[in-house]
């Protein structure tokens, strides 16, 4: 398994509060992008997998939507975790 319990406890203890912040926003997005980009490998693999690019496209719709709420409601934390994840350029 990609994702095992130490590895989420090593993203959020590096982009959350603590390890076990698991609701922050950017503890979640930094979880996303990490998904995100272990699914996007596999794709270039297996490009005819048509329910991992379905949950891809989920992942990113769940992240760009706690940007959205991030750059809303606290601009600062948005830019910070735009920079510290490189997500955009």
């Amino acid at each position: 398994m990609y994702l095992t319990t130490d590895k989420k406890k090593e993203i959020f203890k590096a982009h959350g509060k603590s390890e076990t912040d698991t609701g922050s926003p950017e503890g979640q997005i930094a979880l996303f992008t990490f998904r995100i980009n272990h699914l996007t490998q596999h794709l270039k693999q297996k490009p005819k997998d048509k329910s991992t690019e379905r949950s891809l496209v989920l992942l990113v719709g769940k992240r760009k939507a706690l940007l959205d709420y991030l750059k809303r409601n606290e601009i600062e934390r948005y830019r910070a975790i735009l920079k510290k994840l490189d997500i955009r350029k």
